[in-house]
């Protein structure tokens, strides 16, 4: 098939999808989303996208699988280790000075980011105080998010990233090995919601001290991340922190006036302005 036709197939698809699922994946970014599309094509034994369009429209059971190809599944916790000390460092005593906290992690997927936050605010005494909304467009995943529990295979790789985040215990304090799986506390995961929430058609629902969006802008075109950004700033309380992963960027951004780096290493940036 020539590449003008594998495009006119993308948008057609991807069309079908938001008139029947009422979701958007229109403004994701062409190559990442070809590339997802390809796995898609393998998994459902689909020689093209108009027959994976068929197969999807007329089977709604078969869309949730086809979401595990189309969001991004790929999280540690605590990763990027040397940016939740940036968190630590230059965030969180902001943080102290507010009697309540609420944070927005968006894009959260399976939930390793914002147990991982948990974990950071009850080491740094805020978790009681702290709520975390943790919102995605795949229902699959935010229901493994909500069980809070992962393969005991990843402990090792989620401890060593713990440990140089600056750690204040052992990870080992906050959950509990049963069956071949670490369940976390559940103090933790009461102080977490999970929520379904689409960056390409939502609106911002609360106000917040810190929006994290790590390695979820890169999957978007450039109108989708300005769209995101602003939905992110506009949640923002005033002198309010954004958190990306170090994949992303603001320099291009149409919102990037609205900031400041705070941490460039790190990826923190923080609202300037009303």
């Amino acid at each position: 098939m020539s590449a003008k036709s594998l495009d006119i197939e993308t948008r057609l698809f991807v069309d079908a999808l938001y008139q029947k699922y009422h979701y958007d994946f229109r403004a994701y970014a062409a190559d990442s989303l070809k590339r997802r599309l390809g796995l898609a094509l393998s998994r459902f034994g689909c020689e093209t996208l108009s027959q994976l369009q068929d197969r999807i429209l007329r089977d709604p059971g078969a869309f949730p699988a086809l979401l595990e190809y189309l969001t991004v599944q790929v999280s540690d916790l605590f990763r990027e280790p040397a940016s939740f000390g940036a968190i630590r460092e230059r965030v969180v005593p902001i943080l102290r000075t507010y009697p309540s906290v609420k944070i927005w992690v968006a894009g959260c997927s399976t939930g390793e980011e914002a147990y991982s936050l948990a974990i950071l605010l009850r080491e740094e005494g805020l978790l009681e105080r702290s709520l975390i909304y943790a919102t995605d467009i795949n229902a699959g995943a935010l229901k493994r998010a909500e069980a809070g529990f992962y393969d005991i295979e990843r402990v090792a790789a989620f401890s060593e990233n713990h440990r140089r985040s600056g750690a204040k215990s052992s990870l080992s304090e906050h959950y509990a090995a049963a069956d071949g799986r670490a369940v976390f506390d559940k103090a933790l995961r009461q102080s977490i919601v999970f929520s379904d929430h689409s960056l390409a058609t939502d609106s911002v629902f609360a106000e917040v001290q810190l929006v994290a969006c790590r390695n979820v802008l890169i999957y978007f075109n450039r109108e989708l991340q300005d769209r995101a950004v602003g939905l992110f700033r506009e949640s923002l309380c005033h002198g309010g922190f954004l958190w990306l992963g170090l994949g992303d960027s603001l320099r291009f951004s149409a919102w990037a006036d609205g900031f400041r780096e705070l941490a460039p290493a790190g990826r923190i940036f923080q609202k300037v302005g009303s």
